[in-house]
C-alpha cells in the first residue's frame, strides 16, 4: 500500500532533507518551504523516522478535511474510520497549525483541533460505548492538523515527538543546539568526511556526536526508547523489526571502521562534563575527545587538516555586544593563526557579529532555528597576508575600519525598527515589509525586506531618494556605501540579495521602462496568496507593500461578487479577490508587461484566467477571471450595460503614456473617473478608490449625490511614519 508522507525540516534545509530521503528510497521527493513531501510504503516511513538526520517530524497523511467552518471539520472528522488508527484503551492528542480561511469562523488553530477531537471522540463513543482518553504529554497516537484556507490535512506523527530528540542528551548546557539543526550544518559543509573535525566551543558536544554518527553510519533514531507509531493501530511490527536490526548491524560495522579525529574544546567545566556524558550515552567513548581549553589554547591536531565547526554564542542584550564582538574577533584570530589550510563552518544566530571575525565567507547558507534566521558561514582559512613593517622593525597594527557616527546611527535605527516590527510580522504572518524609510534625513533611503516563499531567503530592496542639488555628490556616494555595508552586514545578506535603485521624479514613460533584464523574480507570500516580485528589472517590484491591508479587506468583501480592478498593475488585488471567492474578476491595464505578470500571479495560485491574447474567446464566454489590455479611461466609457458589484480603482498620480489618447492627472480627473466607475456599479455596489498622491484633495462638491466614506485602518505598522502614503475611500450611490 502506498502512503503519502510529509517530513518537516528547518527552513533552509529542505533540499538537504530531500536528498537524504532519496538515499533511503524515496522517489522524486518534493521539497517545499518547511519540509518535503514523498510517497511510498509504510516501511519507507519507518525508515525515514529511523535514518533522517535533518527531519523534525515525519507525518503520515490520514485525510484531507473541509475547513469551510467548524461544523464541516467536525462532520468530516466524525466520518473517518478511527478504529483503523486508534485501538481501544489507547490515548491520543491532536494539535493544529496553519492559517484558516478568513471567513470560516475558525478564529484560531486550537478551535480547529477541538472540532476534530470532538468528531473523533463522538465516532468512537458510538462504536465502543465510551470515549477514548486524551493524553497531551505522552499519547499513544499523536495527530497533527494543518490548515490552509478552507482545507485541512490530518496526519499521524509517526515518531510521536520531534526527531531531534536522539536520546543521547543526558546532560545539557544553556541554549543547546538542536540535533537536526547541527546535522544540517554538517551536511551543508560536508564535514564528516574530513581527516579531522574540531569544535572549539563544543558545549554539550552536539556537533561532535552528529559528525561521529554521520561518519560511522549510525542511524540517529537507534537510541529512542519509544516511537509514536507503536501506539498506532496500523503499526506493522514485522516491517519495523528488520529495519531496526539492519541499523544495529550497520552501527557496529561503521563504528569499527576508521573515523576522523573528533576533538571538542570548551572553556566551561560544566560544558565539558555535559559533553563527556552525552558522548558516553551516544556510544562513542574513546572515539570523541573532549577537553577543557580556553579559546586562546585551541589548536589544530598536528599534521592534519579538516573542518572547524561551531555555534558561537550570541545574544540580544546590548550590554553583551562588545563582549561578543571581542569573542568573534578572538575566534577569527585563532582560525587565522592555528588552522591555515582548514575549512570552517560557523553557525551564526546574529549575522552582524560575523563581520568581527575578520574572515571572508566563501559561501553563506541561510538556516532557520525556529523563527530565528541564522547563517552558516563557510570559510576557507588561508595563510594570513604579511603585515607591513614599521620603522622600528615591528609589524604595524591591523587597522579595523570603524563605522562613522552616521553609519552607527543608521545601524541602530535598522536594529530598533527590526525589533519593533518582528513580533507584528510573526503574529500577522507578514513576510514582506518596509524596515526603514528615511528615518534619518542624511540616510535618505527606503529599505523593504522580501522573503522568498520557496527558499526562505530574505532580500533587501533599497531605494535611494535622489538628494537635492545642495548635497555634495561625494557625501551622498559615501553615505550610500555606508548604508549598503550596514544593510548587508547587520541583516546578514549577501551582495546578490541587496537590490539598489535610485528613486527620482519620473517623466513621461520613463516610469514604465525596464531598468535591467535580469529575470530575477521569485514568489512571496501575502496571506493566502503567492505573488511574483522582481527587485531588479523595474522601478517598482510588482507589489505595493503599503496596500497590504487594503488587499486583505477587499478579499474579505469580495465573496460572491463580480469584481473589476482598474489600473490593475500586476493584479495582486484581483488574485486576493479570487482567493476570497469572488464569482469573477476583471482586470484592466494598458501595460502588456504588467498583464503578463498578472497572468503568472493567477497561475501561481492555481487560478485560471484568460488574457488579452485570447480576446475573441473571452468576449464570447466571459471567464471567471479575465485580463484586458486597454486604455482604462477609454475602456470604461465603452462598457455599455455591463456592471460589477465591487470596483477597485487605483490610478497613477500622473500619466502621459504614449499609448494613451491623452494625459491622466488624478487630482484633475478624479471626479470624472469616480463618476464613470459608479455608473458601472450594480445596485448596492461599491467603488473602492485609492490614490498615493501625497497632497491629494477629494473634491466632495463634485461628488454630490454619492455616499463617500474614507476607509480607515489601511496604513500598516511598517508605514506608520507616513500617514499619507495612500488614502482610500468607499463610494456608492446615495439613496
Amino acid at each position: 500500500m502506498t502512503h503519502e508522507f510529509f517530513a518537516t525540516a528547518p527552513r533552509g534545509a529542505e533540499d538537504l532533507l530531500a536528498a537524504e530521503l532519496e538515499t533511503i528510497g524515496a522517489e522524486r521527493p518534493r521539497a517545499r518551504t518547511g519540509g518535503v513531501g514523498f510517497h511510498g510504503s509504510l516501511g519507507l516511513g519507518y525508515r525515514a523516522c529511523l535514518w533522517s538526520r535533518v527531519a523534525g517530524r515525519v507525518l503520515l497523511r490520514v485525510a484531507e478535511l473541509p475547513a469551510v467552518d467548524g461544523d464541516a471539520l467536525y462532520e468530516a472528522a466524525r466520518a473517518l474510520a478511527w478504529t483503523d488508527h486508534l485501538a481501544r484503551y489507547r490515548s491520543f492528542a491532536i494539535s493544529a497549525a496553519g492559517t484558516p480561511a478568513p471567513d470560516s469562523g475558525i478564529d484560531n488553530t486550537h478551535y480547529a483541533a477541538l472540532r476534530v477531537k470532538d468528531g473523533l471522540v463522538d465516532h468512537l463513543r458510538e462504536r465502543w460505548g465510551e470515549r477514548p482518553s486524551v493524553d497531551l504529554d505522552a499519547p499513544d497516537l499523536r495527530l497533527r492538523l494543518h490548515l490552509r484556507g478552507d482545507k485541512a490535512t490530518l496526519s499521524i506523527e509517526l515518531a510521536g515527538e520531534g526527531l531531534h530528540r536522539r536520546g543521547y542528551r543526558v546532560a545539557s548546557v544553556a541554549a543547546p543546539l538542536r540535533e537536526n539543526l547541527a546535522a544540517a550544518v554538517l551536511l551543508r559543509a560536508g564535514g564528516h568526511n574530513r581527516g579531522a573535525f574540531v569544535d572549539p566551543m563544543c558545549g554539550s558536544g552536539t556537533f561532535l556526536i552528529e559528525a561521529a554518527w554521520l561518519a560511522g553510519d549510525v542511524a540517529p533514531g537507534l537510541l529512542r526508547e519509544r516511537w509514536g507509531f507503536e501506539g498506532w493501530a496500523g503499526h506493522d511490527a514485522e516491517v519495523w523489526a528488520p529495519l531496526r536490526d539492519e541499523a544495529l548491524a550497520r552501527r557496529e560495522a561503521g563504528l569499527a571502521g576508521p573515523l576522523p579525529r573528533l576533538i571538542g574544546y570548551d572553556a566551561e567545566p560544566d560544558a565539558v562534563r555535559a559533553a563527556l556524558a552525552c558522548v558516553e550515552a551516544a556510544g562513542l567513548r574513546g572515539l570523541v575527545h573532549i577537553e577543557k581549553r580556553s579559546l586562546a589554547e585551541v589548536e589544530a591536531p598536528s599534521g592534519l587538516t579538516g573542518l572547524v565547526v561551531c555555534n558561537p554564542p550570541w545574544g540580544e542584550r546590548l550590554g553583551n555586544r562588545r563582549e561578543l564582538e571581542s569573542l568573534y574577533a578572538a575566534l577569527g584570530r585563532q582560525l587565522r593563526e592555528r588552522f591555515v589550510g582548514w575549512e570552517a563552518a560557523l553557525l551564526c544566530g546574529d549575522t552582524s557579529l560575523g563581520r568581527s571575525l575578520g574572515l571572508r565567507a566563501r559561501k553563506r547558507n541561510v538556516l532557520h532555528d525556529g523563527p530565528i534566521e541564522c547563517q552558516i558561514l563557510r570559510i576557507d582559512v588561508h595563510e594570513p597576508k604579511p603585515r607591513a613593517v614599521g620603522a622600528d622593525g615591528k609589524p604595524e597594527p591591523v587597522v579595523v575600519r570603524e563605522r562613522s557616527e552616521g553609519a552607527r546611527s543608521f545601524a541602530n535605527r535598522l536594529s530598533k525598527n527590526h525589533k519593533k516590527l518582528r513580533a507584528w510580522c510573526k503574529r500577522e504572518g507578514v513576510s514582506c515589509y518596509r524596515l526603514y524609510e528615511a528615518d534619518i534625513p542624511e540616510y535618505n533611503f527606503a529599505v523593504d525586506l522580501y522573503e522568498a516563499a520557496d527558499t526562505g531567503l530574505v532580500h533587501a530592496h533599497v531605494q535611494e531618494y535622489a538628494p537635492p542639488d545642495t548635497v555634495d555628490e561625494a557625501d551622498a556616494r559615501r553615505r550610500r556605501g555606508e548604508a549598503l555595508a550596514v544593510i548587508r552586514e547587520d541583516l546578514g545578506l549577501t551582495r546578490e540579495r541587496v537590490h539598489i535603485k535610485k528613486r527620482e521624479r519620473q517623466k513621461g514613460t520613463k516610469q514604465y521602462s525596464k531598468l535591467d533584464d535580469s529575470g530575477n523574480e521569485f514568489a512571496v507570500r501575502e496571506g493566502p496568496a503567492r505573488l511574483w516580485v522582481n527587485l531588479d528589472d523595474y522601478l517598482d517590484t510588482g507589489l505595493f507593500l503599503d496596500h497590504r491591508p487594503v488587499r486583505a479587506k477587499l478579499r474579505e468583501a469580495a465573496a460572491g461578487k463580480q469584481v473589476l480592478n482598474l489600473f490593475c498593475y500586476t493584479a495582486s488585488v484581483s488574485v486576493h479577490a479570487a482567493l476570497g471567492r469572488a464569482s469573477s474578476t476583471t482586470s484592466v491595464d494598458l501595460s502588456r508587461i504588467y498583464l503578463e505578470w498578472a497572468a503568472r500571479n493567477f497561475a501561481l495560485n492555481g487560478l485560471a484566467c484568460v488574457g488579452p491574447e485570447d480576446d475573441q474567446g473571452y468576449r464570447r464566454s466571459r471567464p471567471a477571471h479575465e485580463l484586458i489590455r486597454d486604455d482604462v479611461l477609454e475602456w470604461v466609457r465603452e462598457q455599455g450595460s455591463r456592471r460589477w458589484d465591487l470596483i477597485f480603482c487605483d490610478p497613477p498620480s500622473f500619466s502621459n503614456s504614449k499609448r494613451m489618447r491623452g494625459t491622466l492627472d488624478v487630482q484633475r480627473d478624479h471626479v470624472e473617473i469616480i463618476w464613470r466607475c459608479v455608473d458601472l456599479l450594480r445596485p448596492g455596489g461599491q467603488l473602492w478608490f485609492s490614490t498615493n498622491l501625497r497632497k491629494f484633495k477629494l473634491d466632495e462638491d463634485g461628488l454630490d449625490g454619492l455616499v463617500v466614506e474614507e476607509l480607515r485602518g489601511t496604513i500598516p505598522p511598517d508605514f506608520s511614519r507616513n500617514k499619507t502614503v495612500h488614502r482610500c475611500w468607499i463610494i456608492a450611490r446615495g439613496a
